[in-house]
Formats: structure tokens, C-alpha cells, sequence
């Protein structure tokens, strides 16, 4: 029968740190700050991920009322003219472009900042609606698209005789 010799557990301070070490303590400093998260806030200064997202791509709420699906999203900064929206069996799709440009001059200081982008966002719809129905309203940065349902054959029950 063979005997273990049992080897002494190495500490780190025992040892000089390995490129490994280094590697494991920046993953978990990396975590601990939330970095999937927000994966860019330390490579560009002034970039914030949750309100470029939201300069990107429009947020949306879908209300699934009786008799229709309201789809409201948040397009600030676009111009009526400069929106799309698309209805594709129960996919329904917005496109819009923004270019927007804000000057600031005072003295022999001058400060320009011009945000151009564009965006798609495509959301499956829970119910089917009546295509030929469909309204859309834009106002004050709002979009609102009015999905009336479509008809369909009641749910009933059949007994078995």
C-alpha cells in the first residue's frame, strides 16, 4: 500500500504572483464592477450605456388591450418624415433616422455636436391584427401605433356525446 506524502498548501505569499493571478484578479475586479453590465464605460469617456441604448434603439411599450395591441415608442429627436413602420403578419417594425445638430459659440470659443443615427426595431406582436386597420400617431417625440385585433371565432367548449 502506497502512503500520500502530503505537500504543503502554497499561499500567495509563499509565492510570486503568476500572469494567471494577475489575470484572475482583474476578471474579478472586472465583475465586481459590473462590466457586462456596462461593457465600454472605461474605454470612451462620456459613454453611458443605458442612454445611448436608448438613442439607438427606441424604447417600447406594448399594452395588449380587449380590442387592440398600443405600441408606444420613445423616438425623440426624429422627424415625422424620417420614420417607418412596417406590419408583417404579427411582426411589426419601426425604422427611423435622427440628425441633429447643436451649436454653441461664445467668444473665440466655439462648441459643436452633431448626432446623427439610425434605428430598427422589430417586436413580435401577441395577437394577429387587422392590417387594414392600423393607425399611427406621432407627437411631441411619441410614436403611437394603434393595432386593432383581428376577428376571429369565439372559443367555446364541445361536449362529447
Amino acid at each position: 500500500m502506497k502512503t500520500k506524502t502530503k505537500m504543503p498548501a502554497e499561499t500567495s505569499a509563499q509565492r510570486a504572483p503568476t500572469r494567471f493571478d494577475e489575470m484572475d484578479r482583474a476578471f474579478e475586479q472586472m465583475m465586481r464592477q459590473g462590466w457586462l453590465q456596462r461593457p465600454f464605460t472605461g474605454l470612451w469617456p462620456g459613454w453611458d450605456a443605458e442612454t445611448k441604448a436608448t438613442a439607438v434603439v427606441p424604447r417600447m411599450d406594448v399594452i395588449d388591450r380587449d380590442d387592440e395591441i398600443l405600441v408606444r415608442a420613445e423616438v425623440p429627436g426624429v422627424a415625422r418624415k424620417d420614420l417607418e413602420i412596417e406590419l408583417s403578419g404579427r411582426l411589426l417594425t419601426i425604422r427611423g433616422e435622427r440628425a441633429h445638430e447643436t451649436r454653441e459659440e461664445h467668444g473665440t470659443y466655439c462648441h459643436t455636436e452633431i448626432a446623427r443615427g439610425s434605428f430598427t426595431r422589430s417586436i413580435r406582436l401577441p395577437d394577429e391584427v387587422a392590417t387594414e386597420r392600423v393607425e399611427a400617431t406621432f407627437e411631441d417625440g411619441v410614436l403611437e401605433v394603434h393595432l386593432p385585433k383581428a376577428e376571429r371565432a369565439e372559443r367555446r367548449r364541445v361536449e362529447l356525446k
